[in-house]
């Protein structure tokens, strides 16, 4: 039987950004349009436009106060994580490169979210690995380097309160996980995590083709 989904065209997808709530603002705008600029072809690195009130709708759906991000590039997840939290939350945000971050802070303090965000410059596996083990971790978003995720999950998973959820960006990899001819380090290191995911009796998953494939791992 053939499945019911539909290609997602740029059309599409200003569609789906256009009919989610809340939608970007202003702020998320300027930002997205900051790190084209200065960015270039790095600017991919980014999130795509429909994950950000994906994000922000999630982490507000699972009542998370505390949250994790793993790779914040220039700062639109964190922007987009944070404002979900709620004033009483806090997103812990892990990267190695201090000047991309940078270019993110001023539009956190200009959405209000700024005193919500902690950011430690360096490795997120040393990082994680320096996270309080008794304080429990509610939601947490993995974006660094694909040959880390399978260590940042177990990393994170005793962390995380039963019923919260680690979510793991481009895990459909540009449809690359499909090509069987495709030895590419990150694209094995993808393939690989998805499978651990999905085999772990630890967690329900779920894939999820949102920008570049979601892969959502709840806690049981």
């Amino acid at each position: 039987m053939a499945g019911k989904a539909i290609p997602v065209t740029d059309e599409l997808t200003q569609y789906l950004v256009a009919h989610s709530n809340p939608p970007r603002s202003d702020v998320h705008e300027r930002l997205i349009a900051h790190t084209a600029q200065v960015m270039g072809d790095r600017a991919t690195m980014q999130v795509s436009p429909e994950q950000g009130p994906w994000l922000t709708f999630m982490v507000g759906l699972i009542g998370a106060t505390q949250a994790v991000e793993g790779g914040t590039f220039t700062g639109y997840s964190a922007l987009c994580t944070a404002e979900g939290l709620g004033v009483q939350g806090r997103l812990r945000c892990f990267d190695v490169n201090a000047e991309w971050v940078d270019i993110g802070r001023p539009y956190w303090a200009e959405a209000g979210v700024a005193d919500r965000i902690e950011v430690t410059i360096g490795p997120a596996a040393t990082g994680l690995d320096g996270l309080p083990a008794a304080e429990e971790i509610d939601f947490a978003f993995i974006d660094a380097d694909k040959t880390g995720y399978a260590r940042y999950y177990e990393q994170l998973l005793p962390r995380m309160r039963p019923g919260g959820l680690i979510v793991a960006d481009n895990t459909l990899w540009s449809a690359r996980v499909l090509d069987e001819d495709d030895h590419d380090d990150d694209t094995v290191a993808i393939r690989a995590y998805n499978d651990m995911v999905t085999a772990d009796d630890r967690v329900d998953a779920l894939l999820v083709n949102v920008g570049d494939g979601l892969m959502l791992a709840r806690k049981r």
